[in-house]
C-alpha cells in the first residue's frame, strides 16, 4: 500500500520515534533492492534448504544481527526493541534464511552471564556463523548431568527451526529438576531435517546422544521465564511483519478486487473484515512494543508483559493470515499466491511458542498473584519545565476548600480544557496536556464533568461571538452550565445530511420545528447544541445552521427514553415552533457543517481508551482474585487481562503519537473499538461465573453491580458510533478502502460523509 503524506501508525509499524521510522524505511529499502520474488520463489521449491539465501551477505552488511547485541561483542546495543522495529519491517518479505533463528539466538546468549558470549556473538553479528534454538515445550526433552568437565546431554527436540544447518544451537536441559540452557556446535547433534508446515524455512529434529557441553557454554542467569520472553517477543515481532503485509496486501486486493460492479471492499462484510485484520495488527503492534521495551528496561514486570503479548500476537497473526486468504478468495489459495506462505510461517510459529492455554495460563496466574504492568508514558525533558511551572498553581486551587471556588478557579485557570486557546485554556500542546492532567491526578482534585458540553465550548470559542464566549463558554467550563446535543433524529442518526429539522427566517430570529432523538441527558440540561436545515434548496451540509438553545424555551419537549437498564439517560425532544434569536447562531447562517465538525489547532489528548463507568480489569481482578476458579474461568480471566493491557497501550502509544504530530485518527478508533467492547466481555464473564448468584441479588455477592454493569454495558458499543460505524472508519481511513456506495445522483458524497464521520467519531 503506498505511503500518505500523513504519519499514520499503519503504514509507520512498530517503532514510534524518528529513529526507528527511519530505521524501518531502511529495512524495507533494503527488502525491495535484495529479496526478490524470483528467489523466494526458488526457495519455495528448493528440495534442500539453503545454508544461507542470496542476500545474505548485503543483510549482513545493513549491521541488523547486532542491534540488540551489546558494542563490546560487536553490536549496535540499541535493544531489542529496535531489532523489533527492523524485524517487522524485513519480515514483511517473507524469506528463507537463518535470521531471525539466528538473532533469537544472540538475543538469549546475550542476556546471560557466561564466557560463550565473547566466543559465539561476534560471530553471530559478523554473519560468519548461523545459530538456532531449541524453545522449551513438550517437543523439547534435553536433560543434562553434571561431571567433572561440565555437562553429559542427552534428548531429543524436534521442530528446531533452522537446526538442520545452524553452526550454533542454543536448547534448555534439565539438570536435576531445574532448567538450565547451554549452547553446542550444531554438529555435535544428530540432525535430521523434517517436512515443515513453513516451506521457507526447515526445522529439523536435534538428536543428543552422550554429547558433552563445558561449563563455559552454560548461560548462566538466564532464566526459563526470561529466555520464554525474549522468544515470545522476537518471534511476536516476526509475526507483527506477516500481519502487516497480510492487512495491506488484502486491503489492496479489496480496492481493486471488482464484484458485481464494484469494488469488494466496498461490501461490509469484505471491509469489516479487512478493518479487523487492522485492529489486530495495531493491538499486536503495542503489546510487542511494551514487552521489548520492557525487557530493553529489564522492569520486573517484563515477563508479564512478554507473557501479553504471547497471549495475543501467535493468535492474531494466524488470524490474520487466514483472513487474508479469505478476502482473495480463490487466487488465495492457490500455490502461486504469497498468502500461504505467511500463513504458514504463522502457523509454526505460534507451534513453537507453546499452546495457547499455557500462555494464558501466565497471564492469569500473575494478574491473580497482584502483578501489574502499568503503562507510563516516557516523556522528554520538556516535561519536567513545564511540571515544575504548573504544579504551584494546580497546588493552591487543590488548596481551596469551598467546592464552587474551586471550580471557578479551574475554569477561569484554562485547566478544564488546557488545549483551547486562552483565556479559556492555556493553549497547551499535546505535552503540556499530560503533564497538566498527571499533575491533576496527583493533586487529587475533582475536575467538572463537562460531558457535552465539552463539544459545545469547543464551537463556541472557535466561532462563536464574545458574547457567546462569556454567557456560555466561561460558565460551561466552570461547571455551572449542563448541555445537551439535538443533532440525531429518528431518520438522520450517523447521516446528519439527512436532517429534517427546519429553521424558517422570522423577525429577530428563527422558528424552530422538529424531533430529535437520543438526546443524552436533555432532561437535566440547561442550553443545547442544535443544528437545522435553514435553507432547504442547498444540498446536504450546505443548508445546515449551528444554533445553541436555551432548554427552558417555550416549545422545547423532552420525552425521557427508558432504557434496559429501567433509567432514562437517553431522551427524545420535540421543538414546536421555538424561537431561538439571532444571537444564538454560532458561526455564519448556512454554515453550521462546519461548526459541527470544528477541532481546534490544539488538539486534544485522550489518555486512556477505557469506559471507566462500565467494567474494568480492576472490577475484574477485585472479582476474581481470591475466587476458586475452574481452568476455563482463569484462561478467561488471562484472555480479558491481556485484552485490556492492549488497550491500555494503544492510548499510551495513541498519546505519544501525537506527541510526535503523527496523525492518530484511525489508532484512536481502533481504542475505541476495542475499549467498547472490553467492559461488556468482563461484565458478561462475571455474570456467567457467579451463575444464579448473577442474576438476582444475594447479600454478600457481587450481583447487583455485576447486573447492573452487564445490562448498561450493551450500550457502549452502540453510542459514540456502533461497532459497524467504527469499523467503516477504520476500513476506509486505516486501509483506504472504498467508501459505501452512494445513491445515484448523490452530490459530494464522499466529502460529505468524510466530514459525517468526523463529527460521528467526536460525538
Amino acid at each position: 500500500m503506498a505511503k500518505t503524506t500523513t504519519r499514520n501508525s499503519y503504514e509507520l509499524g512498530l517503532g514510534l520515534t524518528a529513529e526507528h521510522r527511519a530505521l524501518a524505511d531502511s529495512v524495507r529499502a533494503f527488502t525491495d533492492r535484495h529479496i526478490k520474488a524470483d528467489d523466494v520463489r526458488t526457495a519455495v521449491e528448493a528440495p534442500v534448504e539453503q545454508k544461507l539465501p542470496p542476500f545474505w551477505d548485503a543483510l549482513v552488511q545493513q549491521d541488523l544481527l547486532g542491534l540488540h547485541i551489546p558494542e563490546r561483542f560487536g553490536g549496535s546495543g540499541v535493544g531489542i526493541l529496535t531489532l523489533a522495529v527492523a524485524l517487522e519491517a524485513l519480515t514483511r518479505r517473507i524469506s528463507p534464511g537463518p535470521f531471525v533463528p539466528s538473532v533469537l539466538a544472540s538475543a538469549l546468549i546475550a542476556a546471560s552471564e557466561s564466557k560463550a558470549q565473547i566466543e559465539l556473538l561476534p560471530k553471530l553479528v559478523d554473519g560468519s556463523a548461523t545459530a538456532a534454538v531449541a524453545i522449551p515445550g513438550q517437543h523439547t526433552q534435553f536433560s543434562a548431568v553434571k561431571t567433572a568437565d561440565g555437562y553429559v546431554v542427552g534428548g531429543t527436540a524436534d521442530a528446531v527451526v533452522g537446526g538442520e544447518n545452524a553452526d550454533v544451537v542454543v536448547f534448555p536441559a534439565d539438570i536435576d529438576g531445574q532448567i538450565a540452557w547451554l549452547v553446542a556446535p550444531g554438529d555435535k547433534f544428530s540432525r535430521a531435517a523434517q517436512d515443515s508446515i513453513d516451506v521457507l524455512r526447515a526445522s529439523a529434529k536435534l538428536i543428543a546422544r552422550d554429547m558433552t557441553v563445558s561449563v563455559e557454554n552454560q548461560l548462566q542467569g538466564l532464566t526459563r521465564a526470561h529466555a520464554q520472553s525474549i522468544c515470545s517477543v522476537i518471534l511476536g515481532a516476526e509475526a507483527i511483519g506477516l500481519m502487516s503485509w497480510c492487512v495491506s496486501t488484502a486491503a489492496n486486493y479489496a480496492q481493486t478486487r471488482v464484484q458485481f460492479g464494484r469494488p469488494i471492499g466496498q461490501f461490509q462484510g469484505v471491509k469489516h473484515k479487512c478493518a479487523m485484520m487492522g485492529v489486530a495488527l495495531e493491538k499486536a503492534r503495542a503489546v510487542i512494543w511494551d514487552a521489548a521495551s520492557a525487557l530493553d528496561k529489564g522492569d520486573a514486570t517484563a515477563i508479564f508483559a512478554a507473557d501479553i503479548a504471547a497471549a495475543i500476537v501467535p493468535e492474531s497473526a494466524v488470524q490474520v493470515a487466514q483472513d487474508c486468504i479469505q478476502i482473495h478468495g480463490g487466487i488465495g489459495f492457490t500455490w502461486e499466491h504469497d498468502a500461504h506462505l505467511y500463513y504458514r510461517r504463522a502457523l509454526a510459529i505460534r507451534a513453537v511458542l507453546g499452546s495457547q492455554e499455557q500462555r494464558l495460563e501466565r497471564v492469569a496466574e500473575q494478574a491473580l498473584d497482584g502483578i501489574v504492568r502499568g503503562c507510563d508514558i516516557e516523556l522528554p525533558d520538556e516535561a519536567e519545565q513545564i511540571r515544575q511551572r504548573v504544579r504551584p498553581e494546580l497546588d493552591a486551587i487543590a488548596a481551596i476548600t469551598d467546592e464552587d471556588d474551586q471550580l471557578i478557579a479551574l475554569g477561569d485557570g484554562g485547566w478544564v480544557q488546557p488545549h483551547l486557546p486562552k483565556p479559556f485554556g492555556r493553549g497547551a500542546k499535546p505535552l503540556e496536556q499530560i503533564v497538566i492532567a498527571q499533575e491533576i491526578a496527583a493533586a487529587g482534585i475533582a475536575m467538572p464533568q463537562l460531558l457535552m458540553g465539552g463539544w459545545a465550548v469547543q464551537a463556541v470559542v472557535a466561532h462563536g461571538t464574545e458574547k457567546q464566549k462569556q454567557e456560555l463558554a466561561v460558565p460551561t467550563l466552570r461547571g455551572d452550565l449542563v448541555w445537551c446535543q439535538l443533532f440525531s433524529e429518528p431518520g438522520a442518526g450517523s447521516d446528519l445530511a439527512s436532517l429534517t429539522t427546519k429553521a424558517v427566517k422570522v423577525d429577530g430570529g428563527w422558528k424552530i420545528n422538529g424531533q430529535k432523538i437520543w438526546t443524552t441527558v436533555a432532561q437535566f440540561s440547561d442550553w443545547a447544541m442544535l443544528i437545522a436545515r435553514t435553507d432547504p434548496a442547498q444540498p446536504k451540509h450546505q443548508g445546515i445552521t449551528y444554533f445553541v438553545l436555551d432548554m427552558s424555551t417555550p416549545g422545547v419537549t423532552v420525552r425521557p427514553l427508558r432504557e434496559m437498564t429501567g433509567s432514562a439517560l437517553f431522551n427524545e425532544v420535540f421543538l414546536d415552533d421555538v424561537f431561538i434569536p439571532d444571537e444564538h447562531v454560532v458561526g455564519e447562517v448556512n454554515d453550521g457543517w462546519n461548526v459541527a465538525r470544528t477541532t481546534l489547532a490544539g488538539e486534544r489528548v485522550a489518555l486512556s481508551q477505557k469506559m471507566e463507568a462500565y467494567a474494568t480489569d480492576k472490577d475484574l481482578l477485585a472479582f476474581a482474585q481470591g475466587r476458586e476458579l475452574g481452568a476455563y474461568a482463569r484462561l478467561q480471566v488471562g484472555q480479558l487481562i491481556a485484552e485490556s493491557q492492549a488497550v491500555d497501550l494503544i492510548g499510551s502509544r495513541v498519546v505519544l503519537q501525537q506527541l510526535s504530530g503523527a496523525d492518530v485518527s484511525t489508532t484512536s478508533s481502533v481504542g475505541k473499538l476495542l475499549g467498547m467492547a472490553l467492559g461488556q466481555a468482563i461484565s458478561e464473564f462475571v455474570v456467567a461465573e457467579l451463575g444464579p448468584a448473577g442474576t438476582v441479588s444475594i447479600p454478600g455477592q457481587p450481583s447487583d453491580k455485576a447486573m447492573e454493569q452487564l445490562i448498561a454495558g450493551r450500550a457502549t458499543t452502540i453510542y459514540g458510533g456502533t461497532t459497524e460505524v467504527q469499523l467503516n472508519v477504520i476500513g476506509e481511513r486505516m486501509l483506504g478502502l472504498p467508501r459505501d456506495a452512494e445513491p445515484a445522483g448523490a452530490e459530494k458524497a464522499g466529502a460529505e460523509k468524510a466530514g459525517a464521520e468526523k463529527v460521528r467519531e467526536s460525538v
